[in-house]
């Protein structure tokens, strides 16, 4: 296989593209690194495709790793023969490759194998030559390989070893195998009924059936749940004809013979006993593996918004972790994300002083330290800590401080894991956690960086996927966002700084541990001089980290320093002095390159365009926020309750998660609803990405409330 061929066919990208892009990968670059600073070596490939060229680049090598030790584990048997390799060499994926390999696998003592160690294999053969007359008959040369000492009883006995052997050959064969699956998986039905008599979640499985071709990913994975959880039987059917007249057609050759009788009841036998039960479990692997493959897609890119949505940047925020029985813990944090204040009430608790008293900390706190805006985790108690908030706020006459419901998955995660025990030891987990949700509102990405992705909760069936997948998937949404947005290396925590390309968990808490040591640092050059940082890895990070205060404003952007004197050369060439980037008087920059000629400039310069553009575009904004252009969060002042909602009522909402039937929508009444992908829009939609993104504000009108399930239907459509 052309490996970089294939590639260029399945991307839809040119064959140099591929070569070069491939070259730099073994080169041991990162993929946020070629995605930035490689753009005319890759033709300005983003790093989603990158990411799709390096996992089906890793992929395709590990088939053509398999097909050289089959080769070879065939060779060592000396079957090998022109055929094979071609064969081989012609397949496309591991399973076929697998396939192949079949008939050649040392195999475990099978029906098969013991008739053949009964000296069977010789009437198999005489069977299979098809005659249109047998002299002796069948039965009668059967009779010679009787022996008790073999056991073998009966001619009977020894023509039903016989089938055995022939059974075991159809199934082995790796052409009728690619058929009979291909059958199965094109007319096929997956069927799920009740494993045991009780009401579940998966009752609508109970008795269930689908087209296998046409059943999308999160079905598949609810009734793989449903019978992990033994609450369902999962099986598929196909049309038994159908793979029988293939099978028969392409083993009887001679209809006439006396022969065809036993060859038909091998076939039925090697169908029932071996082949189907085996396509059965290759075909759920596969649809599990499709659906896998979609579930994580999807899940990374919830997560991809969810980290890249706008920071609150400049304000104070009290974080408040609602509660009941071990109450509210509350921390104050300032504009910097430093802790100022903790306290612990018990508004939650019924008790009239314990509100009040509650009331009078909170209001306390917002007006000694000039709080901004209060974000409340979304978990248990979420609804009276809103209202007892919202009360406050308005009674206590602090209408300057605003407040907003937070996410708080994964902030118990985080509250007691080992980073947070060493950014906050002397705080107890409940503490920590409010410092978590605070700082989520914040700056998102540089909170939720700390915390595994899988508990973040924005994706569906993550438990059900292989977990080694998902997390290789979901640690590079990560790093894309972390490098896109670029990272302060004096104030990021090692968590937030070892996603940058170019730096591990190592050098990560070397940076820290040489700021605390050394002081803040003054240059981006300063970092080659922290152990485990040598030339290689600041060519990879040197563009992400950003120096606030270093002497060359370039340290505070995008630039990486390879393009240094380019940048200053462009400046040179119209007249302009770093004195100019750092009042932003660079406002005609773009329109005298423009006027020059954008090909002469990158000429002069020695720079390709795409390099020049995002030189430009660092110039003309140093120390720029990438997610400043997002919407801001939306913050709140009054509360509503289920209670509240009417039919047809029309509300601003945000989305929390997409998932593949459609979003889930805040609206500011603690359950959140359901818009159907059917109520996205007008046209038809094949899936809830192409219409709405995690963290969009949207507005929506309520379909239906149903307080006793609490459900919400909500519809975007004519809106």
């Amino acid at each position: 296989m052309d490996i970089i061929k294939k590639l260029a066919e399945e991307l839809k990208l040119k064959e140099e593209q591929v070569v070069k892009t491939v070259e730099l990968i073994d080169e041991g670059n990162t993929i946020p690194f070629i995605a930035r600073y490689r753009k005319e070596v890759t033709g300005s490939l983003d790093d989603e495709i990158l990411r799709k060229l390096e996992d089906r680049l890793t992929y395709l090598r590990n088939i053509e790793k398999r097909k050289e030790e089959v080769k070879n584990l065939i060779a060592e048997q000396g079957k090998l023969t022109d055929e094979l390799v071609a064969q081989i060499d012609n397949a496309v994926t591991i399973t076929e490759v697998d396939d192949i390999y079949r008939p050649f696998r040392p195999h475990r003592k099978t029906r098969a194998s013991v008739a053949r160690e009964r000296g069977l294999g010789e009437l198999a053969e005489l069977i299979m030559s098809q005659l249109d007359k047998y002299e002796p008959s069948l039965l009668e040369a059967a009779e010679t390989y009787v022996s008790e000492e073999k056991g073998v009883e009966s001619a009977e006995a020894a023509l039903k070893g016989a089938c055995d052997i022939i059974a075991e050959e159809v199934s082995d064969n790796a052409e009728y195998r690619k058929t009979v699956r291909r059958i199965t998986f094109d007319f096929g039905l997956l069927n799920s009924k009740a494993a045991k008599d009780e009401d579940s979640v998966y009752s609508q499985y109970y008795e269930y059936s689908e087209s296998i071709k046409k059943m999308p990913h999160h079905r598949i994975l609810a009734v793989n749940r449903g019978e992990n959880e033994e609450f369902l039987k999962v099986s598929i059917t196909v049309e038994k004809d159908m793979i029988l007249n293939y099978l028969l057609s392409e083993m009887i050759t001679n209809q006439s013979s006396p022969a065809s009788k036993y060859i038909y009841e091998a076939v039925i036998d090697s169908y029932d006993r071996l082949i189907a039960p085996s396509i059965e479990r290759e075909i759920r692997n596969d649809m599990t593996d499709a659906a896998g493959e979609g579930a994580i897609a999807l899940f990374s890119e919830n997560l991809r918004h969810l980290l890249m949505q706008a920071p609150l940047k400049g304000k104070t925020v009290l974080g408040f972790d609602p509660g009941y029985v071990n109450g509210c813990k509350t921390a104050v944090v300032d504009k910097t994300g430093k802790v100022l204040d903790t306290a612990v009430i018990y508004p939650t608790t019924h008790s009239k002083y314990k509100i009040e008293e509650g009331k009078k900390i909170i209001s306390a706190m917002v007006k000694k330290y000039k709080v901004d805006v209060i974000a409340i985790g979304n978990g248990t108690a979420s609804k009276e800590s809103e209202v007892f908030i919202a009360e406050t706020l308005r009674e206590s006459g602090c209408d300057f401080c605003k407040y907003i419901i937070v996410n708080e998955a994964g902030a118990s995660v985080y509250s007691a894991s080992k980073l947070a025990t060493e950014e906050f030891p002397q705080f107890d987990v409940m503490q920590r956690s409010a410092v978590s949700i605070a700082r989520r509102l914040q700056d998102p990405l540089a909170e939720l960086v700390k915390i595994d992705p899988k508990s973040i909760g924005v994706g569906q069936y993550q438990h059900d996927m292989k977990q080694a997948r998902l997390d290789g998937a979901l640690k590079g949404v990560v790093e894309d966002c972390v490098n896109s947005v670029g990272v302060d290396i004096n104030t990021a925590s090692y968590s937030l700084l070892s996603y940058i390309s170019g730096i591990n968990i190592t050098s990560a808490k070397n940076i820290v541990k040489y700021r605390e040591e050394n002081g803040e640092f003054k240059s981006r050059s300063q970092i080659l001089k922290v152990p485990r940082v040598g030339a290689k890895a600041f060519e990879q990070c040197a563009g992400f980290l950003r120096v606030p205060h270093s002497s060359e404003i370039l340290d505070n952007t995008g630039v990486h320093p390879e393009s240094y004197d380019a940048a200053k050369k462009l400046l040179a060439m119209f007249g302009y002095t770093m004195e100019d980037v750092a009042e932003g008087r660079l406002a005609e920059l773009d329109e005298k390159i423009a006027a020059r000629g954008r090909k002469a400039v990158c000429e002069e310069l020695g720079i390709g365009e795409p390099t020049l553009k995002d030189i430009v575009t660092e110039l003309l904004k140093p120390g720029r926020d990438v997610r400043d252009s997002l919407p801001p969060p939306v913050l709140r002042d009054d509360v509503m309750s289920m209670e509240d909602l009417k039919p047809d009522m029309i509300l601003d909402g945000t989305v929390r998660n997409v998932i593949d039937f459609g979003a889930f929508v805040d609206i500011g009444v603690h359950q959140d609803g359901l818009v159907h992908i059917s109520e996205l829009s007008n046209r038809f939609v094949k899936h809830p990405s192409e219409v709405v993104a995690l963290g969009d504000a949207v507005k929506v009108r309520v379909l239906s409330v149903d307080l006793k399930k609490k459900r919400i239907s909500l519809s975007m459509k004519g809106i």
